[in-house]
């Protein structure tokens, strides 16, 4: 096997790619070396390209690519979970200086990684990591979500957004999800009930599904106004869950139902090391309900590979994207 592999680096911020030769990963105690087929795109990548995502800390020049689906070419030392061959998934680098998944292969922790769907394309599976992480780890570790609760996810036609529906209607939660307009059509074939939160007030949207009562779970995916809003739209003793709870915010509502809140930040484990096998653990569940057939990804059907990742980044900034993005790495 060549020692050099074929990546898409980025020089400097605001930069445009450039595919180049660099050495290929060797895979250290606790990894395995992944051959990626196909790496997912999220917005946090365009932010790190801009300059707008310090507390991704990832240094320039680098490898972007948070999310990964590929095959595992070899293991390293203490590897018994993964062998060569075996097809496999996960939240890998593209932060904190890991290398990402933008490139021909990628050396990652086996903890983070679990073994793809069968009954999902590479495609497919590369664009639910992040997002299934990030809902997951709102709605059951912080939430312990459960049948018979009254759910709101605030933005539910995003990529966390429609991950969170799915999850949280496997947990046998009654489902309800905000959007802008447009969109209410994929929130319902989702099976959650869409609420035109650019028409409804949320007093009157209480007022209609919760009689006044409010959810007992809301999840926000939008922050700003929108995290506002969950403060106002969650039930007495609920729990407010936010991936995006930056700004400054009135707590007074939240206070006065004595409800509780839980901020969510999918890349700690990244970040600090610490908690890498929750998200493989989350991983092998994605895997479990996918197999269920009770999780369906959006992936957009556009193809981009090594040499056009810019114009993936101009087509999620252009918000035409119909799904997630997904670089065709290998292929």
């Amino acid at each position: 096997m060549s020692k050099s592999m074929q990546a898409a680096v980025l020089e400097n911020t605001n930069a445009a790619f450039g595919v180049a030769s660099v050495p290929r990963p060797v895979p250290g105690e606790g990894q395995v070396l992944v051959r990626v087929i196909a790496s997912g795109v999220n917005p946090l990548d365009l932010k790190i390209r801009g300059g707008e995502a310090a507390h991704a800390r990832h240094p320039l020049p680098g490898i972007l690519g948070i999310d990964l689906a590929g095959v595992v070419e070899t293991v390293g030392a203490g590897v018994h979970s993964f062998h060569p061959g075996d097809e496999v998934y996960g939240m890998t680098g593209g932060v904190g200086g890991v290398q990402g998944s933008l490139a021909e292969y990628a050396a990652v922790d086996a903890s983070l990684l679990a073994r793809k769907p069968s009954n999902f394309s590479m495609r497919e599976a590369a664009s639910l990591p992040l997002v299934f992480i990030t809902a997951w780890e709102g709605l059951v570790d912080r939430a312990n979500v459960h049948a018979g609760q009254t759910v709101l996810v605030q933005g539910g036609a995003g990529g966390v957004g429609h991950m969170a529906i799915q999850i949280a209607r496997s947990l046998g939660a009654t489902v309800y999800a905000t959007e802008g307009g447009s969109r209410s059509a994929l929130i319902e074939e989702l099976g959650a009930t869409a609420i035109n939160s650019s028409k409804v007030s949320v007093e009157d949207y209480v007022t209609t599904y919760t009689a006044g009562g409010g959810f007992d779970v809301v999840y926000d995916t939008a922050g700003g106004a929108s995290l506002d809003a969950s403060f106002k739209a969650v039930a007495r003793f609920g729990h407010v869950l936010s991936s995006l709870g930056w700004g400054t915010h009135a707590l007074a509502p939240l206070s006065f139902r004595a409800a509780t809140y839980s901020g969510v930040f999918t890349l700690l484990p990244l970040l600090t090391g610490e908690g890498k096998a929750r998200h493989g653990e989350i991983m092998v569940e994605a895997t479990r309900l996918a197999e269920s057939g009770l999780l369906r990804p959006r992936v957009d059907d556009r193809h981009f590979d090594l040499n056009s990742v810019g114009d993936a980044h101009t087509l999620i900034e252009s918000r035409q994207a119909r799904g997630k993005v997904v670089i065709d790495v290998a292929g």
